[in-house]
């Protein structure tokens, strides 16, 4: 990884100790960074070995249960509007869940938040025990259907076509946004669900998303993006967009956004 959560400023404090390989960064400015080795928690669900658990702590206003259990979630924000967009925190979601981790929060009103993330560690180190341990994996929702997928950035764009073509989808992948809507636009039934970047040269995916809604109103949209102050929840709406995945995405997330829209458009129809 190459995410620095915080710059370390010269007060900065940092601890070892020793018998729990817990390293401590305290910042001078009511944060707290610590980080350790552990095992993956039973009831999370994730395969057992060796993990790093990052922990990140302030001791500002905190967070009342309403609010904790919408942190993650896109768009949400108690800032006032052109304050903040509500995707910060479901980006570094994403980041998360695409590396194997898992991200939890813990807030008490005037006491602070602590956010914990738990990493699987990358080791070189043989297995301790023979035993093969058979860990069953959760079954992801697969499809037929026709998608029209757009992103400029060339990785996103070849593991993107590669997860969705391995969810047995048929395919039209594209880095042009322009080609993207003359392609829609001959032949605008041919699909059943367009996902598109929202970061792209010439046309932007909410722009792309709007041309294609006036086209085809009933078409569903999914809008994968990152954090963005252009991006907002009227913005979203008024193009047609139907669902946002914060980037970077894993296949889980796709395929439960995917059969969602879909189920929804299923829904109507009935």
């Amino acid at each position: 990884m190459h995410l620095d959560p915080l710059p370390r400023p010269p007060s900065a404090r940092r601890s070892i100790l020793g018998s729990g390989n817990r390293e401590e960064l305290e910042t001078g400015n009511g944060i707290i960074i610590a980080q350790h080795r552990k095992a993956a928690p039973p009831d999370e669900g994730m395969p057992p070995g060796p993990y790093l658990e990052m922990s990140v702590g302030d001791t500002g206003c905190g967070m009342e249960p309403g609010v904790l259990e919408r942190v993650f979630d896109p768009f949400f924000t108690t800032k006032g509007p052109g304050k903040g967009t509500g995707m910060g925190l479901a980006v570094v979601y994403g980041i998360v869940k695409s590396l194997g981790g898992t991200i939890q929060a813990t807030s008490q009103p005037g006491w602070g938040t602590t956010f914990q993330v738990l990493l699987p560690l990358a080791t070189d180190e043989p297995p301790e025990t023979e035993v093969e341990v058979m860990i069953a994996k959760p079954v992801i929702p697969a499809g037929s259907e026709t998608i029209l997928f757009v992103d400029d950035d060339e990785d996103f764009f070849l593991a993107g076509q590669q997860m969705l073509t391995g969810l047995g989808y048929e395919v039209v992948a594209l880095t042009n946004s322009f080609q993207a809507l003359k392609e829609f636009r001959a032949q605008p039934q041919r699909f059943d669900l367009i996902i598109s970047d929202q970061t792209m040269p010439g046309l932007t995916g909410l722009e792309l998303a709007a041309a294609c809604s006036r086209l085809r109103p009933d078409i569903p949209i999914i809008l994968c993006t990152g954090f963005s102050e252009m991006v907002t929840p009227e913005k979203i709406r008024s193009a047609g967009i139907r669902e946002v995945v914060p980037k970077p995405f894993d296949l889980h997330r796709i395929s439960e956004a995917i059969q969602k829209v879909l189920k929804k458009i299923s829904d109507r129809v009935e």
